[in-house]
C-alpha cells in the first residue's frame, strides 16, 4: 500500500483546479492545505501538489524522461470511465490515445488515458481490466 505520492507542478493553481475535480470524483477528500501546496486523501493514501520553485521550472517534465511515467486510478465501473471521459472532453482535457479509446492498454484493458497541466498521463481503469502497456 502506498502511504502517499508528492508531485512537483509547475502552477498549483492550474493543478489545484485540476486535481481537486478528479480526485474528488473518485472519492478523495482535501486533506491539507498550505500557501505552496495541498494534498487529498482516500483511506490511508494521500497525493501532495507543491508548487516547484521557479528556479528548476526551466525543464518542464516529460513522462519519457527517467521519473514518474503515469499514475493510474480505479474506477468504479466501464460506466464510470464513460462518464469521467465524457467530463474530461467538456473540461477541453486532451484524451490519449483516443483512435484506441477506451482500449488503448489492450483488448481486456477498458480505461481512458488523459494528461493533467503539466501533462503528466493520468489513466481511470475499470474494474476487471488487466496490465497494460502504455
Amino acid at each position: 500500500m502506498i502511504h502517499h505520492i508528492e508531485l512537483y507542478v509547475s502552477n498549483l493553481k492550474n493543478s489545484i483546479e485540476f486535481w481537486g475535480w478528479l480526485l474528488e470524483e473518485l472519492g478523495y477528500s482535501v486533506y491539507q492545505k498550505w500557501e505552496k501546496g495541498q494534498s487529498w486523501k482516500h483511506g490511508e493514501t494521500y497525493i501532495v501538489f507543491v508548487q516547484t520553485e521557479e528556479r528548476f521550472l526551466d525543464i518542464p517534465y516529460h513522462r519519457c524522461r527517467v521519473g514518474l511515467n503515469h499514475l493510474a486510478f480505479h474506477a468504479r465501473s466501464r460506466e464510470h470511465v464513460d462518464e469521467m471521459t465524457a467530463k474530461l472532453e467538456e473540461m477541453k482535457v486532451k484524451i490519449l490515445y483516443k483512435d484506441k479509446h477506451p482500449f488503448a492498454g489492450g483488448p481486456q484493458h477498458f480505461a481512458v488515458y488523459f494528461e493533467d497541466p503539466d501533462r503528466i498521463k493520468v489513466e481511470l481503469v475499470a474494474p476487471g481490466s488487466g496490465g497494460e502497456n502504455k
